[in-house]
């Protein structure tokens, strides 16, 4: 952490809400000095919601305009020091942001790039392991996050420290594994001009695995699901529950099982991609709410079964992230070793 950034307001931006933190050099980031969480849909821009987020520091006894730097995390790409959120209508651009809100610097990262830049700054108990592996010291590290999309990003070793990229890799081409997968494609290419990852491996991807097995005449689905899945306006966690439920119906059960694989094969080919020998982090909000079907055999299966590699993946380390704030970590991290 450099010497002269000594207090910093981090930001995770989504669609839905907006966490923001004030850190200290002093205190460290284990100890933020004040956080904050907006409703992201109410705000016509960034600025208003961080001068929403002034008055608190202000009620809190902290001055804004003690701050050196802020660093926001973008649900979205971010090029030149411009971004816009994939879910709203806000444009932002790293100049603007800093003259609005009278800052001395602002910069503006990817969300993936934010949640990885967290990873390291990750204790014992911020994650959950599915498998050991055997680490390589500084190794490349893979993140993986299906949330409401997929957002994919690595680290690399820098000399000293990692340092996050970012990626869109969750908008490539889904590739089926076998026969079953093949036929949701198809299904889904009559609906969709693009058939990516993140529409089979995301909170948005998920039911469309449900409508395909409920469509083929895989199951009946129950009449009280039919009714719970029709006044929902998201349908991803009644599948979920219903899924891991004992008995659960089985077109549920059937959709999380090829939701599961399909996660672990991307994950596989996201290790292959950066050669991640440092291990492979699921983050997202997804993954530390179906844990029990993360620890069946078939998300590993898929994932070490790459033909020649899987004796290779099967020495990578996989883990899921379980600490919501990893992403908020992550910016500050970045924030301070700018």
């Amino acid at each position: 952490m450099t010497e002269e950034i000594k207090l910093l307001l981090a930001g995770d931006l989504g669609g839905t809400k907006t966490s923001l933190a004030v850190f200290s050099l002093e205190a460290g980031l284990r100890a933020p000095l004040l956080e904050g969480r907006l409703p992201s849909g109410r705000y016509p821009s960034l600025e208003a919601l961080v001068k929403d987020f002034f008055k608190q520091m202000q009620e809190a006894g902290l001055d804004p305009q003690a701050l050196d730097r802020a660093c926001f995390g973008v649900a979205g790409p971010v090029v030149n020091g411009q971004a816009t959120i994939t879910n709203l209508p806000w444009r932002m651009g790293e100049q603007q942001l800093a003259e609005a809100l009278e800052l001395p610097s602002v910069t503006l990262i990817n969300d993936l790039a934010a949640i990885s830049q967290g990873v390291p700054q990750l204790a014992d108990n911020d994650y959950h392991t599915l498998n050991e592996g055997e680490p390589t010291p500084h190794g490349t590290i893979a993140v993986v996050a299906p949330g409401t999309g997929l957002g994919e990003g690595f680290l690399v070793w820098a000399g000293t420290r990692y340092r996050s990229l970012p990626s869109e890799g969750g908008h490539v081409d889904f590739a089926p594994v076998n026969d079953e997968q093949l036929e949701l494609r198809r299904y889904l290419q009559q609906r969709f001009r693009h058939v990516s990852y993140e529409r089979v491996c995301s909170g948005l991807g998920l039911p469309n695995i449900y409508a395909y097995f409920k469509d083929s005449g895989y199951a009946a689905e129950p009449a009280w699901l039919a009714e719970q899945l029709a006044g929902a306006s998201d349908k991803t966690p009644l599948i979920m529950q219903a899924a891991l439920a004992e008995d659960g119906p089985v077109l549920c059960r059937a959709t999380l099982d090829m939701f599961v694989s399909i996660l672990g094969a991307e994950a596989g080919n996201m290790a292959l991609k950066v050669m991640a020998s440092g291990g492979v982090y699921l983050g997202g909000g997804i993954p530390p709410r179906i844990l029990p079907a993360l620890e069946q055999p078939h998300f590993l299966e898929a994932f070490r079964s790459k033909g020649r590699f899987a004796e290779m993946l099967g020495r990578v380390p996989v883990k899921v992230i379980l600490n919501p704030k990893a992403a908020l970590l992550g910016a500050a991290t970045y924030g301070f070793e700018l």
